[in-house]
């Protein structure tokens, strides 16, 4: 946990807020930081709420991009001085790391990403009109992730832009960034607050970026030579690890307190297109790894019964809530209900009547895994798609676009073991805190699965996530599929085990 006062210090102290004017077309500087930093975020807190209550959604769960500033930067460097090019349409995003205007209806916008930048020329006379222009324009601030309707063009000054015809907040910023000019160096503070260090500092993402290529050497060298993969980390906008966790639970055949799991976050995406990523994902490897869709499984071991799981895509989804109710033949409460008394006592009282243990706490989300595992996961042998979990059971997801009450999640079901597990990624910080409050209030009620308030990563979101989608598989379970292994032991290295008794030697005659 980050130390509160040092981060204080860092958000308020460690950097300067003003800086000289050095912009690509002539513009002044946008006056927004006038204030103190703690004042800043109070203000801009207070601004996001606002719109909120006005019900304009300052955290969209999607933006269409058809380029991004390195393709728009490579395909357009040829336009000259005031050409434009009206007929090429394009839609990209990125964060706003500079902010100039030329009178009340032109203003620029420095959009940075992998070392290049790209300007956003919004001019009210392009837009699709002057009242959305103005609009639009008030929202916007240093630090902000928006989305840019557009078509190329060369300025008469010679800066390469993107003339916006709309533009969309996608993630606002709700801290005052650093300057270029003086920059982000507090070595500590940059450790702190890596994605802050990630967003400001060119050179640290170059860093990244060529620990990425040594390791790429390095894997491509061990590959030829036979050896395994066991870590890699990828990119920024769409970032994946494959990597060992550790849980302290218990172990039977298909867990283990050390495992490795691959998870991913891909920037404006959202659940649906991760289930149909899963999908290309999973049946390509099954039919580059067996030949086929379909493999043989033995659940009970080589001895036991065959069965057989079509990897054939695409895969079978089913709605929890829906689902849950076609196979209790139960009418279940409403899914924005189920944070109230009444519909947990409906819970107990069901799982009483159908035989389901639930140790206590017996709380509402506790009491819908456990119908979830008895009525559908026992269904799903072919890989299947549980989704739309309630929110009180998904405190990271984002809240469904369409459905109050629900989530944007899905879990991934073979042979009734949940190997996949993703979501639309909840970005609204102060959405999160709150969840992660109810979530503290469930802990301390003797929930152990809860969770507890992480404040350092609601102060990244903060900073403005963009539009993502989170994605995580088991790889051992996936590997026991594989090679029809029906104890996780059989494709661990090192499984944990219990350790030998060593029992005195009078104890052993007795035995």
């Amino acid at each position: 946990m980050t130390d509160k006062g040092k981060t204080s210090a860092a958000s308020s102290g460690d950097f300067q807020t003003t800086k000289p004017k050095t912009v690509s077309d002539p513009g002044k500087e946008e006056p927004e930081e006038e204030y103190g930093p703690q004042q800043y975020h109070l203000i801009r807190s207070d601004f996001v709420q606002k719109l909120k209550e006005k019900e304009e959604q300052p955290y969209p769960h999607k933006f269409h991009t058809n380029t991004t500033l390195v393709e728009f930067l490579a395909k357009f460097s040829y336009l000259r001085n005031e050409e434009q090019l009206p007929d090429k349409q394009l839609s990209l995003a990125g964060r706003i790391h500079a902010k100039r205007s030329a009178g009340a209806k032109l203003y620029f916008y420095d959009l940075r990403g992998n070392g290049l930048k790209l300007q956003v020329m919004a001019n009210a006379k392009f837009f699709k009109s002057e009242d959305l222009f103005t609009k639009t324009i008030d929202k916007l601030r240093r630090g902000d992730i928006i989305g840019v309707l557009g078509y190329p063009g060369r300025t008469k000054h010679g800066e390469l832009s993107i003339i916006a015809t709309e533009i969309t907040l996608l993630s606002p910023c709700l801290h005052m960034l650093p300057h270029l000019h003086y920059g982000f160096k507090d070595q500590e503070t940059r450790y702190r607050q890596r994605y802050l260090d990630l967003i400001m500092n060119e050179n640290v993402r170059q860093k990244f970026i060529t620990r990425s290529k040594i390791i790429t050497f390095l894997r491509n060298f061990l590959d030829n030579l036979g050896f395994l993969e066991m870590l890699v980390v990828g990119g920024l906008e769409r970032v994946y690890e494959v990597g060992r966790q550790f849980r302290n639970e218990g172990i039977d055949q298909t867990h283990n307190p050390e495992f490795t799991t691959c998870e991913f976050y891909m920037a404006y995406a959202d659940y649906n297109d991760l289930m149909d990523i899963t999908e290309q994902l999973l049946s390509g490897m099954v039919k580059h790894v067996t030949g086929g869709y379909k493999i043989t499984y033995h659940p009970d071991g080589p001895e036991g019964k065959a069965v057989e799981i079509d990897f054939t895509p695409p895969f079978k989804r089913v709605r929890m809530m829906e689902e849950l109710e076609k196979v209790t033949g139960e009418k279940m409460p409403a899914p924005e209900s189920l944070e109230t008394e009444e519909a947990q006592k409906f819970l107990d009282k069901l799982c009483v009547k159908k035989g389901i243990q639930c140790s206590p706490p017996r709380t509402t989300a506790r009491l819908l895994d456990k119908l979830v595992g008895e009525f559908i996961e026992v269904s799903c042998i072919n890989p299947t798609f549980i989704c739309d979990h309630p929110q009180i059971m998904s405190p990271l997801a984002k809240w469904h676009r369409s459905k109050k009450g629900l989530s944007e999640r899905f879990e991934l079901f073979v042979m009734e073991k949940e190997i996949c597990n993703a979501y639309t990624e909840l970005n609204d910080p102060m959405r999160q805190r709150e969840l992660f409050m109810d979530q503290s209030k469930a802990k301390a009620a003797g929930d152990e699965e809860a969770m507890s308030i992480d404040e350092n990563f609601c102060t990244a979101l903060e900073y403005g996530l963009p539009p993502t989608a989170g994605w995580g598989i088991g790889i051992d379970r996936l590997a026991m599929f594989l090679t029809d292994s029906n104890n996780i032991k059989e494709v661990l290295f090192f499984p944990a085990m219990k350790p030998i008794e060593n029992k005195p030697q009078s104890e052993k005659q007795e035995n």
